[in-house]
């Protein structure tokens, strides 16, 4: 069975000022990550050889990130990674997409020239570790016309942000919500459909030229009733980092807890990511660490807890980092303190300098500040 892969990778307005110079989907992640490695790295291991990434707002960065597919082994002759970007074409006038399904038309010959049955669309910025293969079988013994990974959401996130869905006894889609101000099952769709390659073509056909733009809202749930939908039930640990400056705060958080660290990067599937040559970390004989992830090329000659170090970080002599997260290239300076925020890339915090968020309101800080 061949799948096209497809991964959305959406501009992420609610993680401001992370997403001022970068894609959602590029955000670092736990220490030496981007979000769309997880994703990316998914379709990969569940045997995904042909892969298309949407991108529209700032993906300079993205585009740097994903390369040509070689650490994800998709720089080959047949298949292979495709960066779908908009483009203004002669005598057009207009250049953008006007939403998902949109997008998906615009790239229509990615579609027509492969010879793939199936597709599979993704978000490139949750985070999760999951095997697709089983949802393959699932989809192909029941008989559907097209699946939707759901999961059953806990008191840690907030129903009202997410598309929640209502199902019989045997898993059939017989309702949807979208962002319910009173939802009324705690099954959420997790973004991730799957379906035949050519009725999606119809049905994009059929409703984009006609002003519907939305993959979800007008191409398909307006055709629930055509159609069988059926959802798989996914049970491991999965956060949609786009949701605010918080939820991306908590889910790297997260990556201090050894049961998330096991179930996303321990698993018999591994989350591939673009290799740089850097040195170990170092600790100094001033330097203290506890309970914190330390990337590679990091010098700490002073003290972190609680707290994620990106790649290259250094923490001075006195400096204190407590519940943060420090991006790749920021230096720290002496006797500074550093409490409850989000340092983005290749800033400065000057010696002395104290930063006091809290565990409500996490401080976050745009790359290259010097504070």
């Amino acid at each position: 069975m061949k799948v096209l892969g497809i991964i959305l990778a959406g501009g992420g307005s609610a993680i401001l000022p992370l997403t001022i110079k970068r894609a959602s989907a590029a955000v670092p992640m736990f220490g030496k990550y981007r979000a769309i490695d997880f994703t990316l790295s998914n379709m990969v291991n569940s045997g995904i050889t042909k892969v298309g990434i949407v991108t529209q707002y700032n993906p300079r960065s993205l585009m740097d990130h994903l390369g040509s597919g070689k650490d994800w082994d998709l720089d080959r002759k047949r298949g292979g990674l495709f960066i779908l970007q908009p483009y203004l074409s002669v005598g057009s006038g207009k250049i953008g997409y006007k939403g998902t399904a949109d997008a998906l038309f615009q790239n229509m010959t990615l579609f027509r020239r492969g010879d793939e049955d199936y597709v599979l669309i993704g978000s490139g910025d949750h985070i999760y570790n999951m095997d697709f293969t089983d949802l393959f079988k699932q989809h192909i013994m029941a008989g559907v016309d097209v699946t939707l990974v759901v999961k059953e959401l806990d008191e840690t996130y907030d129903l009202t942000q997410y598309g929640i869905v209502e199902v019989d006894d045997k898993d059939n889609v017989i309702g949807f919500e979208e962002k319910p101000s009173n939802p009324k099952t705690n099954l959420a769709f997790l973004g991730i459909y799957f379906m035949s390659k050519y009725l999606l073509m119809d049905l994009l056909y059929a409703t984009v030229p006609h002003g519907g733009y939305n993959l979800l809202l007008d191409v398909l749930l307006p055709n629930m009733h055509k159609f069988r939908f059926k959802v798989y039930r996914f049970k491991g640990y999965w956060r949609n980092i786009k949701k605010s400056i918080n939820e991306y705060y908590r889910t790297n958080m997260d990556g201090l807890r050894k049961e998330v660290r096991d179930e996303l990067f321990h698993a018999p599937s591994r989350i591939y990511t673009k290799s740089k040559d850097l040195p170990p970390p170092k600790i100094t004989a001033t330097g203290h660490v506890e309970n914190s992830i330390v990337a590679d090329g990091c010098i700490v000659s002073g003290t972190v807890r609680n707290s994620i170090l990106f790649r290259d970080v250094h923490v001075k002599a006195g400096a204190v980092v407590e519940n943060s997260l420090i991006l790749e290239g920021t230096r720290v300076g002496e006797g500074s303190y550093v409490s409850y925020a989000i340092v983005d890339k290749d800033s400065v915090i000057r010696p002395g300098k104290i930063i006091r968020g809290n565990k409500d309101r996490v401080l976050a800080f745009e790359k290259a500040s010097v504070l």
